[in-house]
């Protein structure tokens, strides 16, 4: 499934969330969903402890819920890598009162020991879960929740519906977004309006006083919906969230182009391959491999010329060195 897809399929999802939530009337009080509705699964986390999901995960909190699987090469990482953007926005919350959940849809692969794994690579913080467990629970699991998406989620493959889906069970209020949102969107409606929906903005701001917001180029638009989960573009000194990968100023200068082309279009058939530099990469951001982004050769030269602009424009700025870019 192409990103072009991903991305409509999480708005358009976002969308009918929307409309459904605008339906409810101000008078009229949101009908949570409770024990009755959710099957209360017993899931296993990622340090080995039984949890059930109703009991112990979401009653009565907001919670974020993702489904995904280790071994995969193209979405997930780049769900994680968004949602642990969130978890840095939202910072000792997580855990306090917003609650993350990862959960896998190949149990037989991801054994807590697995999870665990997968979570240190990412260097995930406290109060963010990976579990595991029955095939056919997690399957039932996903369906009630809506994340399942017959014709995609039941085939031979792995594809899976990318929606995540956030909440406060105790209000009843959920909406499905899409995990490649804005991670300052994700973490405003997990850390403020799913608390206090009722609550009127104390934001006096209007339309007139907005700033004029610049287009965006095609390039652009893909280093920040794909790369920027990861990736720095030039400001190494604020990282933080997105230090996974190495910093991509001046990367269209030290690499080839062919080469800087494939590695975006088949990482995973590179790295197989045993290509130097991919292992290179491999080996030094902590064996986290880069993941297929399934871009086209249209989207990859848009985001390469995005990032050779880039590089031109802040090169008086930021001089660039070899450390930069991870060679």
């Amino acid at each position: 499934m192409g990103w072009k897809t991903w991305m409509a399929l999480g708005q358009a999802l976002l969308l009918s969330c929307e409309v459904a939530l605008a339906a409810v009337g101000e008078n009229q009080p949101a009908q949570p969903w409770g024990q009755d509705y959710f099957p209360n699964t017993p899931l296993i986390n990622q340090e080995g402890q039984t949890l059930r999901f109703f009991d112990d995960l979401i009653k009565d909190k907001v919670v974020a819920i993702n489904f995904i699987f280790t071994t995969c090469t193209d979405s997930c990482p780049l769900e994680t890598a968004r949602l642990r953007q969130v978890q840095k926005l939202l910072g000792d919350r997580v855990g306090r009162d917003v609650f993350f959940y990862s959960i896998s849809i190949d149990p037989q692969t991801d054994t807590p020991e697995a999870l665990k794994h997968y979570a240190e690579k990412f260097k995930i913080g406290p109060g963010w879960q990976f579990l595991t467990g029955n095939k056919d629970d997690i399957t039932e699991l996903r369906q009630k929740l809506g994340l399942f998406i017959k014709g995609v989620d039941d085939g031979q493959t792995k594809d899976h519906n990318l929606s995540l889906i956030i909440g406060n069970q105790s209000t009843g209020r959920w909406m499905k977004a899409s995990p490649m949102e804005n991670p300052y969107v994700l973490a405003d409606r997990l850390g403020q309006s799913l608390h206090n929906w009722k609550l009127a903005s104390a934001n006096t701001n209007d339309y007139a006083s907005a700033p004029t917001v610049r287009q965006p180029s095609v390039g652009e638009q893909i280093y920040r919906t794909r790369c920027a989960s990861c990736h720095t573009l030039g400001d190494t000194e604020h990282a933080g969230m997105r230090n996974i990968g190495p910093d991509l100023l001046g990367v269209t200068r030290q690499r080839d182009r062919a080469w800087l082309t494939r590695w975006i279009k088949e990482p995973n058939v590179m790295l197989e391959e045993k290509d130097p530099l991919a292992l290179q990469l491999y080996e030094q951001y902590n064996r986290l491999a880069m993941p297929n982004l399934r871009l086209g050769e249209v989207e990859i030269s848009a985001l390469l010329s995005y990032l050779d602009e880039e590089t031109e424009r802040l090169q008086q700025q930021v001089p660039i060195t070899t450390s930069q870019t991870g060679s």
